[in-house]
């Protein structure tokens, strides 16, 4: 069975009786075949390695070749030791998490890429901290992988998840998207509360750019991700709130495909606009590769 709208997929769901995780786990099964329980465990053993990740990530301040990154993660903490955030403890591990992994990319460790490696800190972070601070069980945070991976399989088969393509919408915003979906499902959310934060989550990262200083997947890349981690929560906490997109997720899946083609190949990674080619990210190119 192939599912490439968010429609149909809502179709499949209600008319088998199946969650989203359910039905995509027995699909998944049945186009390899293997079993739902195969499905599950490697499904874990990508929750082992984000968890992995996120501790190595943590324990380290290399810096990257340009000197700019590496130790912002560690900066976090010490802040936290002595001051904590103003929203709490699940804040301030969602930005930790989310820098300690994307970090972690930049040294070239292990990471999961969800749905891309520039865009590895978002997920993790929140589905991981969340899971902590509310003791919620792994069967449930493999349930929310799941369809954190159905999110992305839908809209990947109308928008190439690439900011060459498409801009940071379509790398950074979809992560984001799968993200608010997946926390949704996770806090109880149904079927319609899950598509209404996919929903807000994308239409209001449209247009977002990729526009890498000196070409390196580092500024702006990094700290969209603590950034963009929380705006999936936000998505997440307004729909479960019953707050409704009045824009159908499959129409705004539309918009972000038609955004990125429409965007300026200059703002889709080429550094040839942008932040890229501000003053500063000049004198910068200059310094490092003469």
């Amino acid at each position: 069975m192939e599912i490439v709208t968010f429609d149909v997929l809502k179709r499949e769901c209600l008319e088998n009786n199946k969650t989203i995780y359910e039905l995509i786990a027995e699909n998944e099964a049945q186009n390899l075949d293997s079993t739902v329980e195969k499905i599950r465990d490697k499904v874990k053993l990508h929750i082992d390695t984000m968890k992995s990740t996120i501790k190595v990530g943590m324990q380290s301040s290399e810096k990257t070749i340009s000197d700019w990154c590496g130790d912002d993660c560690i900066k976090l903490q010490n802040r936290y030791t002595n001051k904590h955030s103003l929203f709490g403890k699940l804040f301030e591990k969602i930005i930790t998490y989310s820098l300690a992994t994307v970090e972690e990319n930049l040294r070239m460790g292990k990471v999961v890429a969800c749905p891309t490696a520039g865009s590895c800190g978002i997920v993790p972070s929140v589905l991981i901290a969340v899971s902590e601070e509310n003791n919620i069980d792994e069967e449930i945070q493999i349930d929310a992988l799941i369809t954190a991976g159905a999110i992305g399989a839908i809209i990947s088969s109308k928008v190439q998840l690439a900011g060459a393509v498409a801009g940071c919408q379509a790398e950074c915003g979809v992560a984001a998207a799968m993200c608010a979906g997946a926390l949704t499902q996770m806090l109880g959310g149904d079927i319609n509360q899950i598509f209404n934060a996919i929903a807000l989550a994308m239409k209001n990262l449209l247009g977002l750019t990729c526009d890498p200083v000196c070409g390196l997947v580092e500024v702006p890349c990094v700290k969209r991700n603590p950034i963009l981690a929380i705006h999936a929560v936000t998505s997440a906490e307004l729909a479960l709130a019953g707050v409704e997109s009045k824009i159908p997720v499959d129409e705004v899946i539309d918009a972000v495909r038609q955004t990125g083609q429409l965007m300026s190949p200059m703002l889709k990674e080429s550094s040839q606009a942008g932040l890229a080619t501000t003053k500063t990210a000049v004198s910068l190119k200059t310094k490092i590769f003469g």
